[in-house]
């Protein structure tokens, strides 16, 4: 589980960039660092309900930063780093059974994995998406055009062929949800980067979790859908 302390509930206003929230909190205004670069547009809709965590920085820039929004009656949690953290708290769990050794951002030729670690006496990597669409109980992975996000399947697929293991893991920063879908509309190249990856013996695995104001923790499994 991952716990958000200092949280306080607002009311998201606008997204002057990627980068930075207007929420009214308290009954003022103030600026929020956005910790995801993703689109969030069916999400950060003006008067929408959110969660702010304040820190005792002076070095921010800002003092807050946006975590959790309300849609419907489903918590939504943003914070991008948060995915590779709770993977990282799953495999040491046994998510994947006995494995050893967990490393984060570790090097692959000229790419950079989320997690390395030992699992039946081979190495393995993983890559880890966080997913924050949601559409009628389906989580679709991405919510806008990842060149990046294609690269490392192509990593992914590349260290399958070598024997090692492979794994793209897709945490959904949400409950609630039936399956995971590559967002065909949105980046196609994605989804068949996926295919392409799974035919090549990529282990494909997708996560849900629990969501609360201030926290987030694994659930279980959900299938992931080509």
């Amino acid at each position: 589980m991952i716990v958000y302390p200092n949280t306080v509930r607002g009311q998201f206003l606008a997204r002057p960039n990627r980068f930075l929230a207007r929420v009214l909190l308290d009954g003022r205004e103030v600026l929020c660092h956005v910790k995801n670069t993703g689109r969030c547009r069916e999400l950060l809709v003006p008067g929408t309900e959110v969660w702010c965590q304040h820190h005792d920085d002076p070095k921010r820039r800002t003092a807050w930063s946006l975590i959790t929004v309300r849609k419907g009656t489903r918590l939504v949690n943003l914070d991008s780093q948060v995915p590779n953290r709770l993977a990282a708290q799953w495999l040491a769990g046994g998510g994947l059974g006995a494995v050893a050794d967990i490393r984060p951002e570790q090097r692959c030729g000229d790419a950079r994995l989320d997690l390395r670690f030992c699992r039946g006496g081979r190495s393995c990597w993983m890559e880890v998406k966080g997913v924050t669409l949601e559409q009628d109980g389906v989580a679709r992975f991405p919510d806008a055009p990842t060149e990046r996000g294609v690269r490392h399947l192509e990593v992914l697929r590349r260290i399958a062929g070598t024997g090692d293991g492979a794994y793209a893991l897709f945490v959904c920063q949400m409950d609630g949800i039936a399956r995971v879908e590559p967002n065909w509309a949105t980046h196609p190249a994605f989804g068949e980067a996926l295919r392409r990856a799974a035919a090549a013996g990529v282990t494909l695995l997708a996560l849900q979790c629990a969501v609360t104001a201030d926290t987030i923790d694994v659930t279980g499994p959900v299938p992931v859908v080509l």
